[in-house]
């Protein structure tokens, strides 16, 4: 590559938890710079997970949820001739929590309940569980890899 690599932003840690995932999440949650905003919904969905899961604190469910819908594989797409190949490729460390993340939220915003907050414990509830639209959309990337997986000799 010609240019340096660019440098990687250090996140400080959430008040309340004292973890970075936390606050990534949050910043993915954010909208228009309101942080404040972002880290009340997560705080409060956060507690719902703790009254209605009375057996593990929020956090742990919360922790559970993500490395559920973490995904291992992913299919990129590649032109090889004239025909376009989805190829799977295996996902780094840091993209995997950021798609885990990103899934997570936005599926949280298409459900159903009154609250932003209700809505991210449900979704929170579900994948920890395993079930729910955002561990769906990690067992169909995983069950395209696998029906693909005769491609991945184009690997990039």
């Amino acid at each position: 590559m010609r240019r340096r690599k660019a440098k990687k932003l250090t996140i400080l840690p959430d008040p309340k938890f004292n973890d970075v995932q936390v606050t990534k999440f949050v910043n993915n949650l954010m909208y228009d710079g309101k942080k404040n905003l972002a880290f009340k919904i997560f705080y409060s969905a956060i507690d719902i997970v703790d009254q209605k899961v009375e057996d593990q604190p929020g956090l742990e469910v919360w922790k559970k949820a993500l490395e559920n819908v973490t995904p291992s594989v992913e299919v990129r797409s590649r032109r090889v001739g004239g025909a376009t190949f989805q190829i799977p490729t295996p996902v780094r460390e840091g993209r995997k929590n950021s798609l885990a993340m990103k899934w997570l939220i936005g599926f949280a915003r298409k459900r159903n309940e009154k609250s932003m907050a209700g809505k991210l414990a449900a979704e929170i509830i579900a994948a920890a569980k395993e079930e729910g639209a955002a561990y769906k959309k990690k067992e169909d990337t995983l069950r395209m890899a696998e029906a693909n997986k005769a491609f991945s000799h184009f690997r990039f």
